[in-house]
């Protein structure tokens, strides 16, 4: 069963911009930790970013920080990911998860996917020239 809904995946030039949103229609987001995963072909999946749902804390993996700002909108229950100065590895499918376990902190490129409890189908994002 889906419970989150990501979009806003695309095609874009190396340098270009995308901003990813994570929507839940049955459930409302503030009250758990959501994370942005990615995975590319033949690789694991590997958490970029996660917001708290205390605090709205915000943790990135290095990779992204400086480019990639993920942020809540609590009135319309939806997390989006704001990826700028984005580079051929980008490339992936990207993730949106929440859970109300403490999956979500400075060690966030470590997380544990099976801390996750639900997940969307994801959203494809290729950055080439």
């Amino acid at each position: 069963q889906v419970q989150l809904v990501e979009s806003g995946g695309g095609l874009v030039q190396p340098g270009g911009s995308l901003r990813l949103s994570c929507a839940a229609p049955a459930f409302t987001l503030s009250w758990y930790a959501i994370g942005w995963f990615r995975q590319a072909p033949g690789k694991e999946r590997e958490a970029v970013s996660c917001i708290r749902n205390s605090a709205d804390s915000k943790y990135y993996v290095d990779s992204v920080k400086g480019r990639f700002t993920v942020s809540r909108h609590i009135g319309n229950n939806t997390i989006y990911l704001q990826m700028n100065s984005l580079k051929p590895d980008d490339t992936a499918t990207y993730y949106c998860a929440a859970s109300g376990k403490p999956f979500c902190g400075k060690k966030i490129g470590a997380a544990d996917p099976s801390l996750l409890d639900y997940w969307g189908l994801g959203t494809q994002v290729t950055v080439s020239s």
